[in-house]
């Protein structure tokens, strides 16, 4: 469990036309038309006081969202993020509600619990969809009374807790596999954000590749590298299955293996870095090819095709 206090800036929101690094923007922009469109939903779910729940793919930032829902909030209270894949089922109880003191063998002293210590916040349950069915009813019960009981009390306690839930998976599928709780599935369905995968938005990939090399270049005392149009072209056609978090391994890699001032294809450890496809890409990058981006991507796409059958 990590806990955060309230007011420290988090995201910045940058314009297109504007350096990501200039204006030190988080990791999470909002550059593609689909997360402009994330962003106008944000905008609008974030000061409401209503649950929500973010779905998206492991890595894309749900996390970042769920940190930026309680900063736009009037909430006093603190954001608690919870992995629900690391609760223990025998302790969830305890973990989640808190416990008196002599419950446990060698609980001299109570716990407030995960509740508990985002009285007046926010409480981010990481996959959500992990949860035992036992624990989720008695989840739903606490938000929807606005109380919890301690494992131990005989009375309970009110909370003012608002919910951030994340999932990788479908919910809906999941209650209808018996899988996860209807009720509770339809308390979190006040307010939805779906947060696209990186494929999905490649107008953020080169804002966030920027953004990491301007983090590290400063973590390691480093001058801030460019990145070469052939590895722009690399960066922007890999289908980046772990997402924002992969970009950022790829990037840091990167820096280390980089000696100039640029980054170029070979210092991407990508499958695209390498054989006929870095060729190709080097090949359009260096060229005077005229034509829209689309008509680019399509002449590279057909060459990679031809490449392949030679």
């Amino acid at each position: 469990m990590s806990v955060e206090t309230f007011g420290q800036p988090l995201l910045t929101f940058p314009d297109a036309e504007k350096s990501p690094l200039s204006i030190r923007a988080k990791a999470l922009v909002f550059v593609d038309p689909r997360s402009r469109q994330l962003r106008e939903e944000l905008e609008h779910l974030a000061p409401r006081a209503i649950s929500v729940l973010i779905r998206g793919e492991t890595g894309t930032g749900k996390e970042l969202l769920a940190r930026h829902i309680h900063r736009a909030s009037d909430r006093s209270g603190l954001f608690v993020s919870v992995n629900c894949g690391a609760i223990s089922p025998t302790y969830a109880d305890a973990e989640l509600f808190g416990y008196a003191a002599g419950s446990y063998t060698g609980s001299a002293s109570s716990r407030a619990g995960w509740f508990g210590s985002a009285n007046g916040g926010t409480l981010y349950l990481d996959e959500i969809g992990d949860l035992p069915l036992p624990i989720q009813i008695k989840l739903l019960a606490a938000l929807e009374n606005h109380e919890v009981t301690r494992v131990g009390a005989h009375q309970p306690s009110p909370v003012d807790v608002r919910l951030v839930a994340a999932t990788s998976i479908d919910l809906a599928q999941a209650v209808d596999a018996g899988k996860f709780h209807e009720r509770l599935y339809h308390y979190l369905s006040e307010g939805q954000l779906e947060l696209p995968a990186l494929r999905e938005r490649i107008g953020d990939i080169l804002s966030l590749a920027e953004y990491f090399l301007g983090i590290y270049s400063q973590r390691l005392d480093l001058p801030v590298p460019l990145i070469s149009e052939a590895a722009q072209h690399l960066l922007e056609r890999h289908s980046w299955p772990g997402n924002t978090r992969e970009l950022e391994n790829v990037i840091h890699f990167a820096l280390l293996v980089s000696t100039g001032d640029e980054i170029l294809p070979e210092h991407l450890n990508l499958p695209e870095a390498s054989g006929p496809h870095l060729q190709i890409e080097r090949l359009v990058a260096q060229t005077n090819i005229g034509g829209s981006v689309d008509e680019r991507k399509a002449l590279k796409d057909l060459l990679i095709e031809l490449s392949q059958r030679l």
